[in-house]
């Protein structure tokens, strides 16, 4: 640096803007590093339900009803959204990719894979 700056008396600022900051001068040993989340099981805990009134909703209680959005179909082969079902088999598929892998399958597998989402059908 140059000799008038370094025997001028300016004070620089300890931590300058443009610097990072550590994380142990930012955070001391012992505090908290930020917001901590709680489980579904710690609010149970602190909120003692027990004692509530049975009519009053709460995180044990809560009853809502069915949604108004229609349901979504997903591939049953990568579980994908599937936008199209396949005539012949009624396997949902959605690529062409998976329809080709659809056509190849034997009955018995399709079978299966019909059953996992309870739409058992005997095929011709």
């Amino acid at each position: 640096m140059e000799p008038e700056v370094v025997n001028s008396e300016m004070l620089l600022p300890p931590v300058l803007p443009f610097k990072r900051v550590q994380m142990s001068d930012k955070y001391p040993k012992g505090h908290a590093r930020g917001r901590h989340w709680k489980h579904l099981k710690q609010i149970l805990q602190a909120e003692n339900y027990p004692s509530y009134p049975a009519n009053e909703p709460n995180y044990l209680n809560i009853e809502t009803p069915p949604s108004m959005y229609p349901s979504k179909k997903f591939c049953d082969i990568t579980g994908y959204e599937a936008q199209y079902i396949d005539p012949r088999t009624n396997l949902r598929y959605a690529n062409p990719d998976v329809f080709k892998r659809i056509r190849m399958l034997p009955d018995d597998h399709v079978q299966r894979y019909l059953a996992l989402r309870n739409a058992a059908v005997v095929l011709k």
